[in-house]
């Protein structure tokens, strides 16, 4: 079974400060991969970005969010970094960001 958690309380709050609609939406993502397990996953829901580097999709009334993540061994899904998306590709920043937080994993 897949267990699903945020890499610390900074992409906590991250997900937190999502609206309601989108934040509902990566709920529903959550449950998709615990229940299903990820390996039956696929698009719309999640897609590759970058070497180890995977994303959540969400869409809501006010714009596209994303949820950056990786896996680990003991199939654990590790949200590294939650936003709206402003741009058609997802910001370079972005992937810079979730890859240095995913050096905090062990």
């Amino acid at each position: 079974m897949w267990i699903v958690e945020a890499l610390n309380k900074t992409v906590t709050a991250e997900l937190e400060a999502l609206p309601d609609d989108m934040l509902a939406r990566f709920r529903r993502i959550v449950e998709l991969i615990q229940s299903q397990g990820l390996e039956r996953v696929h698009g719309p829901h999640v897609d590759h970005l970058d070497g180890p580097l995977w994303e959540m999709r969400m869409k809501g009334r006010d714009g596209i969010a994303r949820a950056i993540y990786l896996t680990t061994k003991g199939k654990r899904v590790i949200v590294l970094r939650a936003f709206i998306k402003k741009t058609q590709k997802t910001p370079r920043k972005e992937l810079d960001l979730a890859y240095k937080r995913a050096e905090q994993i062990v």
